[in-house]
């Protein structure tokens, strides 16, 4: 299993509009998305309201790759969030056995 994390800040003063995407959108296409086991939002806090997460767990590499392509190792960007998006990055981890 692979867990990507998706982090972002947006512009300032964007963090409502972003905040609806995320919740509309993002959160509720991750869900749907084929080969995503689980999906964990992070909301944005009172001391940082820009930052916003999303962690999935994906079935395999491959799952992911299918969503996004080869280079998964970039931020997959729907349009409607580019505008609002200051800084974005993506990280990933393979699951190990505790």
């Amino acid at each position: 299993m692979i867990m990507r994390i998706f982090q972002v800040i947006t512009h300032p003063g964007k963090e409502g509009e972003f905040a609806e995407f995320f919740h509309r959108t993002a959160i509720p296409m991750m869900k749907a998305t084929k080969g995503v086991i689980s999906v964990f939002p992070g909301a944005a806090r009172n001391d940082s309201p820009r930052d916003f997460s999303l962690v999935m767990v994906w079935e395999s590499l491959d799952a992911l790759k299918d969503f996004v392509g080869e280079d998964y190792d970039s931020p997959h960007i729907d349009p409607a969030e580019a505008d609002l998006v200051q800084f974005r990055s993506i990280k990933h981890y393979e699951f190990i056995e505790a």
